[in-house]
């Protein structure tokens, strides 16, 4: 349908500039063409030669300029000839083509269609309305996975994901930016988390193998009705942005589970700046060494049991009960005291968050 569209503007613009005239989608391809014997021939390495958004460039009796679109996919248009005329041409036909994608995308293609509600690029009272016209399920259980790149400057992992999830009609793979990609999935009402969870696996251990894409995959709540995709992709963001604070070490992260870091995470600064000053009326959190912190957690980990933290750190138990009353000492608070340990622990992921450097959404 979108190439049909391109191939009925360039037959009306041929009669005016009459020459050859034509475009390439991303993977070097002609898609349409005025002289049709052309349309599915490859056009080798043109993207590398128009290195640059909106160069114009001629190569072999032929004038290229380069499109990005608005969804950020790259094409190309070109005009028979290397004067002026053939500049103006393609000039023109940039402008032409991008009016005809914008119009496509807008009536006709779906993942455009989610990703403007997602972006809450469009009118809450059109997105029903859009849903019957583009036949879409406006009812039914979705997940939101977020999938940041971690390393590379480009995303690579858009077509990997797009073979990992073939069923165009139910899920949708869009991409947002060079590091992020979204995956809309639709589950069955009383799909179990193990099985949301179990998809998300399956991104990041593909995206590995394959592409050798390292990726971390925030997780939104399940949502049933198509208006809530956008809040599920905030969620999907908030539990990368709080995962990446508090749960460093994990590559997948959902909304479900980040529990008082999502707490934390929705504070004020100022707020949670005064907190750590009400806490430590005596020495800052700062004053604690690496040891010391590592002491604090592994007791966390253990449930405040002294015998069995002194037997996961090789230390005697009044190794470890001095250690205790050290920070007991510096900051006021006896970790042993069950009250003392939760606000202690509050503290350490105030702290931890106002170092990092929190951005909000």
């Amino acid at each position: 349908m979108q190439n049909r569209l391109f191939q009925n503007a360039l037959a009306q613009l041929k009669k005016d500039v009459k020459r050859v005239v034509g475009v390439i989608d991303d993977t070097e391809t002609i898609i349409a063409c005025s002289n049709e014997v052309r349309i599915n021939t490859v056009v080798d390495n043109i993207f590398t030669v128009l290195d640059g958004t909106g160069d114009m460039k001629c190569v072999g009796g032929f004038t290229y300029k380069k499109i990005e679109t608005f969804n950020k996919n790259e094409y190309a248009v070109f005009c028979e000839g290397e004067d002026d005329v053939a500049a103006n041409a393609c000039s023109f036909l940039g402008i032409h083509f991008l009016t005809i994608k914008q119009y496509y995308d807008e009536k006709y293609d779906c993942n455009s269609f989610m990703k403007n509600i997602i972006v809450d690029n469009i009118l809450p009272g059109d997105v029903l309305y859009r849903t019957r016209e583009l036949h879409l399920a406006a009812e039914t259980s979705r997940a939101v996975y977020l999938v940041r790149n971690l390393k590379n400057t480009e995303n690579a992992a858009i077509e990997v994901l797009k073979n990992l999830f073939p069923d165009r009609n139910r899920d949708f793979v869009i991409r947002i930016d060079d590091h992020d990609s979204v995956v809309i999935k639709e589950f069955k009402p009383d799909a179990p988390k193990e099985e949301i969870l179990r998809v998300a696996q399956n991104i990041v251990d593909t995206l590995s193998s394959e592409e050798m894409i390292s990726v971390a995959v925030g997780i939104s709540t399940m949502v049933e009705t198509i208006q809530e995709l956008a809040q599920a992709y905030r969620e999907a963001r908030i539990a990368l942005e709080v995962g990446k604070v508090f749960d460093t070490e994990k590559d997948i992260i959902s909304y479900d589970n980040l529990g008082i870091g999502r707490l934390i995470y929705q504070l004020p600064t100022t707020l949670c700046e005064l907190f750590l000053k009400e806490v430590f009326k005596k020495e800052s959190i700062n004053v604690l060494d690496q040891e010391t912190i590592g002491t604090i957690q592994k007791f966390f980990e253990n449930n405040l049991n002294v015998s069995e933290t002194s037997r996961k750190l090789f230390v005697h138990r009044n190794t470890l009960v001095y250690r205790l009353d050290k920070i007991k000492k510096l900051t006021g608070l006896d970790l042993r005291e069950f009250d003392d340990a939760i606000i202690f622990k509050v503290a350490m992921m105030v702290n931890k968050y106002l170092t990092s450097e929190p951005t909000r959404i």
